[in-house]
C-alpha cells in the first residue's frame, strides 16, 4: 500500500495567475444543478456560446457526455478493460457511485479552473454534501468565489412531462433504479449563487444571459467585453 506521504506535491514554473494573466480572464466554475429535464445542460450550453461569442476561454463538463469516458458505468468498461476492472472503476447510479461521479468531476473542474479556463458543469448532483465538497475543492485551489452554484429550479412535474430522454417513464416503471426526483431525492441547494426559475417564461437564451450579467457583476467577465 501506499504511503500518502510518499506522495508530494510538485511546484511548477507557470502558476495560476501566470495562466489567467496569459487568457486575460479569470478561471472559475459555473456549477448548474438541477433534476434530469430541468435545462440546466441547455442553459450551460447556451452561456457558453454567450461567453465563446465575447472571446472568453471555455470548457463545457455536461453529466451525460462524462459518463461516456471518465464516469463510464461498468457496462462501459468491460469489454476493453475486463470485468474486474470494470466493477472497480466503473460507476453506476447509487449513492456511493454518485459521490465519486461529482467528487472527480469536481477536481477535474478545479484543474481546469486552475487553468484559467471558465468552467461549466451541468450536473444533477443531487446530494448538497457532495456539491459543497467540490466547492471547497474549488476554493482550496484558488480563492473563495471561485465556485458559483446556479439551482435550475424546475418542477419535477414539468421535468417529467418534457422528459427529452424518457428516463422519467423509466423510472416510473421500474426499468431505471435509484433514478432522482422518483426512487432517489434530490436536495436543493439552500444559498446558490444564482437562481433560475425553470418555470418561467424565460428563454434558455434569456437565462443564460441571466447568469453572465451575474459573471459580470463578480467581475469574472469585463462589461468592456460585453
Amino acid at each position: 500500500m501506499t504511503n500518502p506521504s510518499d506522495i508530494v506535491w510538485h511546484e511548477q514554473t507557470v502558476d495560476r495567475a501566470a495562466r489567467e494573466a496569459n487568457l486575460g480572464q479569470r478561471g472559475v466554475v459555473v456549477w448548474f444543478t438541477g433534476l434530469s429535464g430541468c435545462g440546466k445542460s441547455t442553459v450551460a450550453n447556451e452561456l457558453e456560446h454567450q461567453l465563446n461569442q465575447l472571446g472568453r476561454a471555455t470548457i463545457l463538463l455536461d453529466g451525460d457526455n462524462i459518463r461516456h469516458g471518465l464516469c463510464a458505468p461498468p457496462s462501459g468498461l468491460k469489454e476493453e478493460h475486463g470485468e474486474e476492472f470494470a466493477n472497480r472503476f466503473g460507476l453506476g447510479f447509487g449513492a456511493i457511485d454518485r459521490e465519486e461521479n461529482i467528487r472527480r468531476i469536481g477536481s477535474v473542474a478545479a484543474l481546469m479552473a486552475s487553468a484559467g479556463l471558465i468552467t461549466l458543469t451541468a450536473f444533477v448532483s443531487p446530494y448538497r454534501k457532495d456539491r459543497d465538497r467540490v466547492r471547497k475543492i474549488v476554493e482550496a485551489s484558488g480563492a473563495v468565489g471561485d465556485f458559483l452554484e446556479v439551482f435550475v429550479d424546475t418542477p419535477l412535474e414539468i421535468c417529467e412531462a418534457r422528459d427529452p430522454k424518457g428516463l422519467y417513464k423509466k423510472a416510473r416503471a421500474g426499468e431505471i433504479k435509484n433514478f432522482t426526483g422518483i426512487s432517489d431525492p434530490y436536495e436543493s441547494p439552500e444559498q446558490p449563487e444564482i437562481h433560475l426559475a425553470g418555470d418561467a417564461e424565460a428563454t434558455p437564451s434569456e437565462q443564460a444571459a441571466a447568469v453572465l450579467a451575474e459573471l459580470t457583476r463578480r467581475g469574472i467577465v469585463s462589461s468592456s467585453d460585453r
